[in-house]
């Protein structure tokens, strides 16, 4: 009986260490950590750098991609990987100490300040606007007015007339369909900043400065040009914008601006232009609808870039790149590179040729 009970003991080991093997033997194997977003100090003069060649990117490639942003009139442009700057030139009287223009991609940062707005309790996207500017800040019936919310000027379906010009008081926003009818590329997306203020009792600039800009070490500046609030900074300060929403809304240990808001800015924002988010452009969707335009394009907004792509298109060619599949941010700021343009044009398509060449 002992000897039974001594076998049987055995038996149990024997299959303890048969199953503790067999484990091992078909567990994964650990996937190394991926490389942490690199964060540059608050008024850092020094940046991380990454090379080309530990990339294993195609080094010859680099040159030709230069020579072709010169000619095209750029004044800067950075590629970052997980935030450290891989390329970063200045050309054609530009360098890192000069501030240009964001244009139209300053868009974003307005859609960061509202996400940044939302997450604190400030607005609600679905509230309209006149809860917090007032009635009467258009000329459409107050029924009318009081269909537009938030949510409908980030994403660019007011069904206020766009063909009235880019003013937005009073009497250029004329009522022409009800919100969330039509897609219209329009300046009444400024009525956010507004909107921000009054709710926060609070100056746009002040917000700005306290929830976002000084907070990830941007310099620079609005500048008001008629109706139009226009941002103007360096190369580099753009490049923190872009690593932070690479960085899914974090800086270093701090939440910026939610993830889940992100998310909702970098998907389609209505079923009308499925490459519209809340004021960022999304690559890889089925159609498109450009500024001043109502015929639907059908296929991807820029074919040669990565499907996940998603963009900041100021007018002129300003441009910020974000690919979360690659973990990149690229920055270009400049004159028109080949016709003026208020968003897209043919060089985004061409400009990703070149990178494509480079990078893949």
């Amino acid at each position: 009986m002992k000897n039974t009970f001594h076998l049987f003991l055995c038996f149990l080991l024997l299959l303890v260490v048969s199953c503790s093997s067999n484990t091992n033997e078909n567990s994964l194997p650990e996937t190394p950590n991926e490389e942490k977003f690199y964060f540059p100090p608050l008024n850092a003069t020094t940046w991380e750098t990454k090379t080309i060649s530990e990339l294993e990117w195609n080094e010859n490639q680099l040159q030709p991609l230069l020579d072709y942003l010169k000619e095209k009139n750029t004044k800067s442009f950075m590629i970052l990987h997980n935030g450290k700057i891989v390329v970063e030139e200045y050309m054609n009287g530009h360098d890192a100490s000069k501030v240009w223009y964001w244009a139209s991609a300053g868009k974003t940062l307005t859609s960061t300040l509202t996400g940044i707005a939302i997450d604190e309790g400030i607005i609600s996207l679905n509230n309209k606007v006149s809860k917090y500017i007032g009635t009467k800040w258009t000329s459409a019936s107050l029924e009318k007015e009081n269909l537009i919310t938030c949510k409908n000027l980030l994403s660019m379906n007011s069904g206020l007339d766009d063909r009235l010009g880019d003013e937005v008081l009073p009497s250029n926003l004329h009522y022409f369909t009800d919100a969330g009818n039509r897609w219209a590329y329009h300046n009444v997306y400024v009525k956010l900043q507004d909107v921000i203020a009054q709710a926060n009792s609070t100056t746009w600039n002040s917000y700005f400065n306290s929830k976002l800009k000084d907070r990830i070490g941007m310099t620079g500046s609005w500048i008001k040009l008629n109706s139009s609030n226009v941002y103007w900074s360096t190369t580099r300060s753009m490049a923190r914008f872009g690593i932070l929403i690479g960085a899914k809304g974090k800086w270093n240990d701090s939440q910026i601006v939610s993830e889940s808001f992100l998310n909702e800015a970098t998907n389609s924002s209505q079923n009308i232009n499925e490459s519209y988010g809340y004021l960022w452009w999304l690559n890889g969707k089925n159609n498109y609808l450009l500024p001043k335009i109502q015929t639907q394009l059908s296929g991807s907004l820029i074919p040669n870039a990565p499907n996940d792509m998603y963009a900041a298109l100021g007018k002129n060619d300003q441009k910020i790149y974000i690919v979360p599949s690659k973990n990149i941010v690229i920055i270009r700021m400049g004159e028109e590179a080949n016709t003026t343009n208020l968003a897209l044009s043919s060089f985004d398509n061409e400009l990703w040729s070149k990178i494509n060449s480079l990078i893949n």
